[in-house]
């Protein structure tokens, strides 16, 4: 960047110095006027005093702002004062030594008015030029106020960078994994564009990076993440084209991130108006289903208990049925209520310290008809302290976590339970022998509502196992067995 400003200067003061051969005319016509004014004052003026009219020649010349005119001009004035007016006259002579100073004054007089008209042009040209860049700024905002979305705003700054640059413009802007749309480019153009996208520099035509691409290829940033990237066939050596094209990249990236952070701001929006509606959905359904489960269960096992009806198998066996399918209903509806109201954050968890077999022991005993001709092996040692969590909600994690190993592993295959203490947390397993889970599903079986290939629930017992687990402070997650199988583990902390 130095460098550049530095050859910047050193332009400016060559082109200063090399004018039109039209303004060293100028000069030297202003001169010869001042000469000739000067011969018909001499009678009425000292030397001296007609050093001012050489001073105003100089100062004429001088306004035009062009510097190497107004050193000829100066030396001129000098060389033809000191001929002409200067005794002894016709000579170059100097009889009195203050007319040197009349001379230093002329010729420093040149090179500071010419200098500061230099300045004063420049500033006045960077201010016309900025209004210029500035009037065309607005063009594009006004432009890009109309846009709907990011694709609107890739057109919309195409079409208007092409106008402006008379050249071929593009917008390229990522999909959500980064990836640019190269269709249209070479493969050369491609490998830039997309570096171009992830280095954040420029790159291609005109650089040092990649200068045999076709295009130009400058990065469109946003406050936080890239943005896109500007694709633009044009040599750009003027410095002045360069920061617009600066300028428009700045306010096209921004005008993307903006774009993109108000798509993301109304789909999740549109997705925390979707889970309200279906929380609150769940919540009507759930409470207006339990009365009629209750009933039906009731009369369930009012018919199973009536002797009449215990000779008849068939009966028997619908009863059976009808028993075990509004239990295995109940159970559903209770998950839905249990993880609308862990979700909510409403509930909080009464803690007592409890000895983990005696939770363990009531769950097993619950589950004793699904459990049927299973093997439960348990492994509790006796040395595991107690542990502070909630009595109620630790049953419902170790129930959802057995009946989910029954349902996903083979009849008679055995189940084991089995738990450890470990530093400041107890770590317990529940482990089946069944096909295990998809490296994939590891992480997802925990998301609500999420139903694996060979999955026939609903998809919330896991869900409100994690939500309960997170509740106490700890954490589950799953793993296949060594041995074949899925392993589900969780830690409690114990303080």
């Amino acid at each position: 960047m130095v460098l550049t400003n530095s050859r910047a200067r050193a332009a400016d003061v060559l082109g200063a110095l090399a004018s039109p051969w039209s303004n060293y005319i100028f000069a030297v016509f202003v001169v010869g006027v001042a000469t000739g004014a000067c011969f018909g004052l001499i009678r009425f003026f000292d030397p001296t005093n007609l050093a001012m009219i050489y001073l105003l020649a100089t100062l004429a010349v001088s306004a035009r702002g062009r510097r190497g005119p107004a050193v000829l001009a100066a030396s001129l004035s000098v060389l033809c004062f000191d001929y002409f007016f200067v005794p002894p006259r016709f000579t170059f002579q100097v009889s009195n030594i203050q007319y040197l100073w009349t001379f230093g004054v002329l010729i420093l007089t040149a090179i500071v008015t010419s200098t500061l008209t230099l300045r004063l042009k420049a500033e006045a040209e960077s201010a016309r030029e900025g209004q210029r860049r500035m009037a065309i700024m607005n063009a594009l905002t006004e432009k890009l106020v109309t846009a709907r979305d990011e694709a609107d705003i890739a057109r919309i700054s195409s079409a208007h960078l092409a106008d402006v640059f008379s050249c071929p413009a593009s917008v390229l802007v990522p999909d959500p994994n980064g990836r640019l749309p190269l269709d249209g480019l070479s493969d050369k153009e491609r490998g830039t564009a997309q570096w171009v996208h992830d280095s954040g520099q420029s790159a291609g035509r005109g650089t040092e990076t990649l200068p045999e691409a076709q295009a130009f290829f400058i990065p469109l940033r946003g406050v936080e993440t890239p943005a896109g990237v500007l694709r633009l066939e044009a040599l750009l050596t003027d410095r002045g084209q360069r920061q617009l094209l600066d300028s428009y990249a700045h306010q096209i990236g921004l005008s993307l991130e903006v774009a993109r952070l108000a798509e993301s701001a109304r789909r999740a929006e549109a997705a925390a108006e979707n889970e309200r509606l279906r929380s609150s959905l769940l919540s009507l359904v759930s409470h207006d289903l339990r009365t009629p489960l209750t009933a039906i269960l009731g009369s369930a096992d009012v018919l199973l208990e009536r002797e009449d009806l215990s000779r008849n198998r068939p009966v028997q066996s619908l009863l059976q049925n009808i028993q075990s399918e509004t239990e295995r209903l109940s159970r559903l509806i209770s998950n839905l209520l249990e993880a609308q109201r862990l979700e909510s954050g409403a509930y909080q968890a009464v803690k007592e310290r409890c000895p983990l077999e005696e939770v363990v022991g009531t769950v097993l005993e619950r589950c004793s008809k699904i459990i049927l001709s299973r093997n439960v092996r348990v492994d509790l040692p006796e040395d595991i302290p107690l542990i502070p969590m909630d009595h109620l909600l630790m049953e419902q994690v170790f129930q959802n976590l057995l009946e989910n190993a029954i349902h996903y592993s083979p009849q008679g295959s055995p189940l084991n339970i089995s738990a450890r203490a470990k530093g400041g947390e107890v770590e317990i397993s529940v482990a089946d022998q069944g096909p295990g889970i998809k490296e994939s599903d590891l992480e997802a079986v925990f998301e609500k509502f999420y139903k694996g290939s060979a999955s026939s629930g609903s998809g919330l017992g896991l869900a409100i196992c994690r939500a309960i687990v997170k509740v106490h402070g700890g954490r589950i997650w799953a793993e296949n067995g060594p041995g074949g199988g899925a392993v589900f583990r969780l830690t409690l902390p114990l303080v």
